[in-house]
């Protein structure tokens, strides 16, 4: 089976964290693809953009972040689960917030998983390698033919 190519879409405020998550999945996954974006709107603008253009490929998933400016991680989970274009998407949280109640309330909203942040380099880089061994693995979803955004 020939690995896929990966597509990750990152919505991380944290500059730091986002150039290691960065170069680490793209270290592990050569040729893989990773999209940053700093805050909620930028990312839910160019996930609609993007899935709006006829026959466009979805995201491998979206790295999701709660904490940041604007739009959170939650509202931004929120609108994708609600937004027929965009649900299919699936949403990785991936945030220092390890919080039960947090964690609860990202899964009803329909998060696909919850990532806590490590606070080692070494742990944080290795659970990395994981996500990215088990994503090339994984079967992940395709836009399905004749899907319309409600505003297309």
């Amino acid at each position: 089976m020939e690995p896929q190519e990966l597509r990750i879409v990152l919505a991380e405020d944290d500059d730091g964290h986002a150039t290691l998550i960065r170069r680490n999945m793209e270290r592990v996954s050569p040729g893989a693809n990773v999209t940053r974006f700093r805050d909620g709107y930028s990312v839910l603008q160019y996930l609609r953009a993007e899935l709006s253009k006829g026959g466009a490929q979805p995201p491998t998933l979206l790295l999701l972040d709660i904490r940041m400016a604007g739009i959170d991680g939650t509202e931004v989970l929120r609108e994708m689960k609600n937004d027929p274009l965009l649900r299919a998407v699936p949403v990785y949280m991936l945030t220092t917030t390890d919080n039960p109640a947090e964690v609860n309330r990202c899964f009803e909203l329909g998060c696909n998983a919850y990532l806590t942040k490590p606070v080692s380099y070494e742990a944080f880089v290795a659970s990395l390698e994981r996500l990215c061994a088990f994503l090339e693995i994984s079967k992940l979803p395709v836009k399905p033919s004749g899907l319309k955004h409600a505003s297309a």
